[in-house]
């Protein structure tokens, strides 16, 4: 039964319009679900979960609980104002302080009556969080004040900016790294050791972490850009963008910095591929890296170049509720249908970069219990994710090695990481069939060619039919930023017609498209990325018909039949994406279009 809180809330939102009945109700099943039943859990529920803009729910919150409201505009805080704001956080220990601004709740200034009264900040009102305030602070008495989630973050990166030490000093040394002749080519270990300790590249380079961290950047691209100049970029929402470009440098300086500074790798080492890791502790956080410096071509025929890309492992972005994925409603209930299931395989394909490691981590913890033993062999390992053993891969138990070994381990649930052969294939359909959940990823276009690609790898119809419980094709596309879009050009009107937007929808202005200068809140009109998917459940008829297959899979036919059972096609998700307001025409046609 749900609280008469919780009722309140629901009620409050009805009367305002700001949320569809469709998704009050599926809100309150999950509630359920929850074991939780507070109107806090409900609306975390509503904007985690259905992308219900914050400040609908959580001023409405506000408003039922008696908060009072403000909204402080940066641009009319005077200087006085801003420095006590300052004094006054530095009054409070370190670790509550970063744990109050990154829950977005700002201790703001102290009222001084008949007692001192501080005035506190909040996104989220109801948080227990200021609980901890009085008992390590001085301030005894507080008063919680609802503030405007965007509102907040402005006043949070005015007046507490997180600091990036190593840039700073970056900024304040005046040293500069002298290209002193043009002839570089007899570049020696001496002059390069004499280079690179040189404090200036190792603020450099770690500055850059700490940047790419906070930015929520997924990879860092160290690139030569002449002999004695390096290109730092940034890859953000998907794209490459440059962040910073180090001149009067020798890119083998930087290359140094980066091999010395990381694992396993060697810096003499100028003529192979090396993989390897480092680790940092940012904002209170163990970040890892993964390295990979392979050696490159230049015009400067007699350097030894090498590209360098480092990716960001932040365990903070993993997603531990598929709910959260944004997939279609039946998507989501035929996913969860499958996983809940004692065996049979559950595959995600798509291309690099189109997150399926998240889609499927998300879907295992799913299924994680402390009663069940779940193994994940990847290579290499991502994410650390709590309740499996994660077998590590070495030289001693290489991956091969790892996955037949699985199979006397006496696993409930495995996770291979990629199924890259015959053998990957045929141990996978084995665990399958032996009363064994499994999880994997494959790369390929949609989700029957996996069908044929697993088939061509020598698995028979029939264990293919019975083997598999889902296939989940997906890609990655830009949202839209939801302050500066903009309503569709008509004059772009055919083309989405032509992908198979409605006149209806356009008509409507469902429809948006990025504006390409951007606000403050975004990167040129696009803020994060979401996944379109397409979902092939293997429903009687699909079983049948993949064991009706002679020498070849007939993909059309499997994917008429899931269509008519409701499937929608990665385009049409992407369609359906659009209508909601979270991605562009430009983006679902680059994701969907095949070459």
């Amino acid at each position: 039964m749900i609280s008469k809180g919780n009722q309140k809330l629901i009620d409050a939102l009805r009367l305002r319009h700001d949320v569809d009945e469709g998704i009050l109700l599926e809100a309150q099943n999950r509630l359920k679900e929850s074991g939780e039943n507070t109107p806090q859990q409900l609306a975390r529920i509503l904007t985690t979960e259905f992308n219900i803009p914050h400040d609908y729910i959580y001023g409405t919150l506000a408003d039922l609980y008696a908060f009072r409201r403000v909204t402080i505009k940066q641009e009319e805080m005077d200087e006085k104002t801003i420095k006590q704001a300052r004094d006054l956080l530095n009054e409070i220990p370190e670790e509550l302080r970063n744990k109050l601004l990154y829950n977005k709740i700002l201790p703001y200034q102290v009222l001084t009556h008949n007692r001192e009264i501080l005035q506190v900040l909040a996104a989220d009102p109801t948080t227990k969080l200021v609980l901890e305030i009085p008992t390590r602070t001085r301030f005894k008495r507080y008063e919680i004040i609802y503030c405007p989630l965007n509102n907040i973050n402005d006043l949070i990166n005015h007046i507490a900016p997180r600091k990036n030490e190593f840039l700073e000093l970056l900024e304040e040394t005046n040293e500069m790294l002298d290209d002193e002749s043009d002839d570089m080519s007899n570049l020696n270990e001496e002059e390069l050791d004499a280079t690179i300790n040189k404090s200036r590249l190792v603020n450099l380079f770690e500055g850059a972490l700490i940047e790419a961290v906070r930015k929520g950047v997924s990879d860092i691209h160290i690139i030569p850009s002449g002999k004695s100049s390096v290109d730092i970029y940034f890859r953000e929402d998907g794209k490459l963008q440059l962040w910073h470009r180090q001149e009067s440098t020798p890119p083998e300086a930087l290359s140094a910095v980066v091999k010395d500074r990381s694992v396993n790798i060697d810096r003499f080492e100028r003529d192979a591929s090396q993989d390897g890791f480092a680790q940092r502790v940012i904002d209170q956080t163990i970040i890892r890296f993964r390295v990979s410096v392979m050696p490159i071509v230049s015009s400067e025929y007699e350097r030894r170049f090498e590209s360098i890309v480092i990716r960001v492992i932040d365990d903070r972005k993993v997603i531990t509720d598929f709910r959260k994925l944004g997939l279609q409603e039946q998507a989501e209930r035929e996913l969860l249908k499958s996983i809940n299931q004692s065996s049979g395989m559950v595959i995600i394909t798509g291309p690099t970069g189109s997150g399926k490691s998240f889609t499927l981590v998300a879907a295992l913890y799913h299924v994680i219990d402390p009663t069940k033993n779940i193994l994940t062999c990847e290579e290499p390992v991502e994410y650390v994710i709590k309740g499996a053993r994660q077998l590590k891969i070495s030289q001693k138990m290489t991956f091969d090695m790892a996955i037949r070994g699985i199979l006397r381990h006496d696993p409930d649930i495995v996770m291979v990481g990629e199924i890259r052969d015959k053998k990957t294939a045929e141990i996978g359909v084995k665990l399958a069939n032996t009363g064994h959940l499994t999880f994997s990823t494959l790369h390929t276009n949609d989700a029957p060619s996996v069908l044929s690609r697993l088939f061509k790898m020598g698995i028979e119809p029939f264990l293919l039919a019975y083997s598999i419980n889902i296939i989940i094709a997906q890609r990655l596309v830009r949202k839209v930023c939801p302050v500066c879009k903009q309503p569709l050009d008509k004059e772009k009107w055919i083309a989405a017609l032509e992908l198979g937007v409605s006149q209806d929808d356009l008509d409507a202005g469902l429809i948006y498209q990025a504006n390409p200068k951007g606000c403050s809140k975004c990167n040129a009109g696009y803020k994060g990325r979401a996944a379109i998917s397409e979902a092939l459940y293997f429903y009687p008829e699909v079983r049948e018909a993949i064991i009706r297959s002679g020498n070849e899979i007939d993909e059309g036919e499997v994917k008429r039949i899931a269509q008519s059972k409701g499937m929608l096609t990665i385009r049409q998700s992407g369609v359906e994406a659009m209508r909601q307001g979270i991605t562009t025409l430009t983006e679902v046609a680059y994701a969907t279009t095949e070459g």
